[in-house]
């Protein structure tokens, strides 16, 4: 069995109007015409949609759908998830031509992360064309990019997309957040069966209400990359975490979030490997320099105004 690639995403959300300027005039992503029912979709490449937004109550992420090489691998791979113990929904003749698939299954992981997984991928003649003048974003072989998880129970939701689903370790980090003596929290980043470092990462944590971490979209040049973050700086967007460069996946990017609350992640010159011949690595750091996050900005200015006030203190006896 192959995991080929990120095939799609679907994303539930109230505020489908929000998540429209946001893909289309902050990230550059093209809507296609076509709203059936409540349902949006927005494309960055020849793949009819990449992005389903469908109007709902909430706002979450629904699932980060997986393409898979053969029917007898999709069918092998419903009945061991469904061994494992979670539930597997199979989608209809319907929801499959929504998807521009063969056929797809639903289902989550143990931390409850909506999953999807899929056969027969479409592709067509209807050229990109970003509103924004995005040149491209790498996808191809390597797929759309990639989605980041939560999970509790970090060894059995790892165990979980390794042993089960198939995915293999790229990077296995541990990072101590609070410091060298605080709690360390486990990370798995894991590629399918293409060049792409990683197309699903788990972080050890509670799944937050979005149901997402972060997705990532990767453009061609740091150009693209630089106008997107001055779009999104221009647009009013919380930015969630500054330009840098990660030092696993080698990625210059910086992070947004979007209308439902999870980050979008955009990049470029992602490290690419040979998934066949790979061994997993532990890196040290997140970063080689740049990615300061809201809450960093958030501690530096509270120690900084706890500074301030034991000065005026002192300097009032």
């Amino acid at each position: 069995m192959a995991i080929k690639e990120l095939g799609y995403v679907v994303i539930e959300t109230a505020k489908a109007d929000e998540w429209r300027e946001f893909l289309t005039t902050v990230a550059g992503v093209m809507a296609v015409d076509c709203d059936d029912g409540g349902v949006a979709h927005y494309r960055i490449d020849d793949r009819p949609f990449r992005f389903r937004i469908e109007k709902a109550g909430d706002d979450r992420l629904a699932a980060a759908a997986y393409e898979i090489d053969t029917r007898e691998a999709l069918d092998a791979l419903a009945v061991r998830i469904s061994e494992a113990g979670q539930a597997v929904d199979w989608g209809d003749d319907e929801a499959a031509n929504e998807r521009f698939v063969e056929a797809f299954f639903r289902t989550t992981d143990p931390a409850g992360n909506g999953l999807e997984f899929f056969l027969g991928d479409a592709r067509d003649s209807v050229k990109f064309e970003s509103p924004q003048g995005v040149s491209g974003f790498v996808t191809g072989e390597m797929g759309m990019g990639h989605a980041v998880f939560s999970a509790p129970d970090f060894p059995a939701t790892h165990a979980f997309y390794r042993d089960v689903i198939g995915f293999h370790d790229t990077d296995l980090p541990v990072f101590h957040f609070a410091g060298p003596d605080g709690p360390p929290m486990h990370f798995a980043f894991m590629h399918a069966d293409n060049g792409r470092h990683h197309s699903v990462a788990l972080g050890e944590g509670p799944v937050p209400p979005s149901g997402c971490v972060h997705l990532m979209l990767e453009m061609r040049d740091m150009m693209d990359v630089g106008k997107c973050y001055d779009r999104m700086r221009l647009a009013g967007v919380p930015e969630s975490a500054s330009l840098g460069r990660h030092t696993n996946d080698e990625m210059t990017s910086f992070y947004m979030q979007t209308p439902s609350g999870f980050d979008l992640e955009v990049g470029c010159e992602g490290l690419v490997i040979n998934p066949a011949e790979w061994e997993a690595t532990s890196h040290k750091t997140i970063s080689e320099w740049g990615h300061v996050w809201v809450w960093q900005k958030a501690m530096e200015a509270a120690a900084q105004a706890q500074a301030s006030q034991a000065d005026q203190a002192e300097a009032a006896e």
